[in-house]
């Protein structure tokens, strides 16, 4: 099981996987069981924002166990939020909040013990 990390310009936290784009993330919910799901919003100028991996994730039937919404932008996180909320199966979890730090510390050494 993976924790993937979607933006287009932030550097990939230690023991995610790292989408640049809607289509790498899709494929990569897809092809691997995904724990934690973290989106962005803005994907950079000209690309398709937050909201279109929301809805690409509905239409789709792989979700993650825990979704987590790291945007820098309030109206960004709060529209993807809204999308989500009531429309994903009730075993996935939902915040509008990046990843807890104490959790992205857990995560990291995980990754570092089986190196």
């Amino acid at each position: 099981m993976i924790h993937l990390y979607m933006d287009d310009y932030r550097r990939k936290p230690e023991g995610f996987v790292l989408a640049r784009t809607i289509d790498e993330c899709m494929d990569l919910l897809e092809q691997e069981k995904v724990d934690i799901l973290s989106l962005d919003y803005d994907l950079g100028w000209g690309e398709p924002n937050g909201l279109e991996t929301v809805r690409r994730l509905l239409m789709g039937n792989r979700f993650p166990r825990k979704i987590y919404l790291h945007s820098s932008s309030i109206a960004g996180r709060k529209v993807m939020y809204e999308a989500l909320y009531g429309a994903l199966p009730e075993s996935v979890e939902l915040y509008m909040h990046p990843v807890p730090d104490a959790l992205m510390d857990e995560i990291a050494s995980k990754g570092a013990q089986g190196k």
